[in-house]
């Protein structure tokens, strides 16, 4: 059987290319105010919904009965558990926002800043009158500092954003919510967001501990056969290629392919090779592009010292994504 090779692949994306992908995920291509379901135990999902839609038509919440309407907010942040449909009101802002906009991860946004420079990356984002970053990132000082400039430069300019918070299934009441960490971090700024929580349950009752049967080669080119567009590729031949590919162009690896096997498979020791597999996991996930290994169960490939240390969210959100994509 012949299958494609991501090592393979060298995707060189105009600017244009990269700025038009800042789209929502296929998941919520269509999501709307109108689609989204509040759950009536649960009455801030109702606000927040109500909020969301003002913010996108440019409207200013009043905060009693007979209060003025203030300045419209140049942002609005939603904050909240997992799975209580952050992702999907910030999709329907999107959708619903007349003008000029712009949808991505807080890494989609990083990776454009490391690929175009700061400069750059300002000047090609200025164009947009809105940005929705979904899963703002806080456990890394760096990239969070970059944001934070962004967001500052780009609100002198008249830009507006609305941005959710990236907390993943297994951290669930451990630092739940992180409005207080957001506030902090974006520096100048902060004031000027409408703070939203949004509490519930996980509508989507994905496991917090999840686990995926091990596959032999063939099983995996059986599965991969079935659609016709499936990678094969050895797991350190992928990791290697990764390594010298800009995770800005991680997505674009990906065009086209709709599973992905990874033949010889293992735990990942060398955090930096399994950070960069993160990134390449979240741009699979967008795409709901299938991931399974061969001899490994690929939800268990990271070490414990990793998910235990200061990048715990982003690997618990990987290995819940890991799960879904290989079920």
């Amino acid at each position: 059987m012949h299958f494609v090779s991501l090592v393979i692949r060298n995707p060189e994306p105009s600017t244009d290319r990269l700025l038009r992908d800042l789209v929502p995920p296929r998941e919520f291509a269509t999501a709307s105010f109108k689609t989204y379901i509040p759950h009536k135990e649960f009455a801030s999902q109702a606000e927040a919904s109500q909020i969301a839609s003002d913010f996108a038509s440019g409207k200013s919440a009043k905060k009693g009965l007979f209060a003025k309407v203030s300045a419209p907010k140049i942002g609005v942040y939603l904050d909240g558990g997992f799975g209580v449909g952050k992702t999907h009101l910030l999709a329907a802002i999107f959708h619903a926002f007349k003008g000029k906009k712009a949808f991505g991860s807080f890494i989609a946004y990083t990776s454009l800043i490391g690929a175009l420079g700061f400069a750059n990356a300002l000047e090609a984002l200025a164009k947009f009158e809105l940005l929705c970053i979904d899963e703002f990132e806080l456990d890394d000082p760096g990239d969070t500092m970059i944001m934070s400039r962004l967001l500052n430069e780009l609100s002198k300019r008249g830009t507006r954003f609305a941005a959710t918070s990236n907390t993943p299934p297994s951290a669930l009441g451990e630092g739940r919510f992180a409005a207080e960490d957001f506030a902090r971090e974006i520096h100048g700024i902060s004031e000027q967001f409408q703070m939203v929580r949004i509490d519930g349950e996980d509508h989507r009752h994905r496991p917090t501990d999840v686990s995926l049967q091990q596959y032999t080669e063939s099983e995996i080119e059986q599965w991969l056969a079935e659609t016709g567009n499936g990678a094969l590729d050895d797991f350190d031949a992928l990791l290697a290629h990764l390594a010298k590919v800009h995770p800005s162009k991680y997505g674009l690896l990906l065009e086209g392919v709709s599973r992905v096997g990874l033949t010889k498979a293992h735990v990942l020791k060398d955090q930096a090779a399994a950070l960069r597999f993160v990134a390449f996991v979240d741009r699979a996930y967008e795409q709901q592009v299938g991931i399974r290994g061969v001899g490994l169960d690929m939800t268990k490939v990271f070490t414990p010292e990793h998910i235990a240390g200061g990048y715990k969210k982003k690997y618990l959100r990987a290995i819940s994504r890991l799960g879904a994509l290989g079920a």
